[in-house]
């Protein structure tokens, strides 16, 4: 079993990687690790994550309550989204918040990550939407990204930065990697002219891939309602696939669709 103090080291190395790639500026960013039911290290608030020794964390209860810390060190001021995210994911045991460039850019532009591009980004991560903007610190986060947490392992923050969450912290830090470089990608190829997108049967190849694996987490390839009916995958549903509204606004548009091509003589 690994100890509690060689978990604050981990937490420390991640934090100092997600530093040197330029995922967090100053003080930015957060790291949360799970330790049983009622017990949470998270990094300290106002300090650099890339300067991090093992006393700096903090234990906090699921109430986000300080159990322990040092000096003057107080619980990182987003602990509040750290709690929601284990509160609605049992399986999760880890949680990571950054604001790595051509992610947060994403993000800024209110614009979801939903365009399947590339294999390893529509395995690992499906979608990655974007919850709504609130106010940090307060429980205007937590209540934004509730809405997406129970179907998606990534979710942007508007004008904010980006949330990875998974069952151990080097997965949810890996899938942050992703995450900023899944971004980075869409948007060069972007200023070439736009990606090639992967075909509906593509990205259900892929999917079906993931559930082959077994890959732990949630994804698109096992909680998209259409999926679950035998339709196409909602794979460019702009982050909405656990969303009754937005299952009624594809039908709504596939009838709409239908009888304009009626009008244009193209049906059969």
């Amino acid at each position: 079993m690994v100890s509690e103090y060689e978990i604050k080291k981990q937490i420390c190395d991640i934090g100092k990687r997600i530093y040197d790639r330029n995922m967090v500026a100053a003080n930015d960013g957060n790291i949360s690790v799970k330790l049983n039911d009622n017990e949470f290290l998270c990094t300290p608030t106002g300090v650099s994550k890339g300067f991090m020794t093992p006393e700096y964390i903090c234990k906090v209860d699921k109430q986000g309550n300080v159990i322990q810390a040092n000096g003057s060190f107080k619980p990182s001021s987003e602990i509040k989204m750290h709690m929601r995210v284990y509160e609605e994911r049992p399986d999760v045991n880890s949680v990571v918040h950054a604001h790595p460039m051509y992610a947060t850019t994403f993000a800024i532009a209110g614009i979801p990550l939903t365009q399947p591009i590339m294999p390893e980004a529509v395995i690992a991560l499906g979608c990655v939407p974007i919850a709504k903007y609130g106010r940090p610190s307060t429980m205007e986060i937590p209540e934004a990204v509730s809405e997406y947490v129970q179907y998606f392992d990534a979710v942007l923050l508007e004008n904010h930065g980006a949330l990875t969450y998974s069952d151990s912290l080097l997965s949810a830090y890996l899938k942050m990697e992703s995450v900023e470089f899944y971004a980075q990608l869409l948007y060069q190829s972007k200023m070439l002219g736009g990606p090639k997108e992967f075909t509906p049967q593509q990205v259900e190849d892929l999917y079906e891939i993931r559930r082959q694996f077994g890959m732990a987490g949630r994804h698109p390839a096992n909680l998209c309602p259409n999926t679950k009916e035998g339709k196409p995958s909602c794979h460019n549903c702009g982050g909405n696939c656990g969303g009754h509204k937005k299952e009624e606004n594809t039908q709504l548009v596939t009838e709409i669709t239908k009888k304009v091509m009626e009008q244009l003589g193209f049906s059969k």
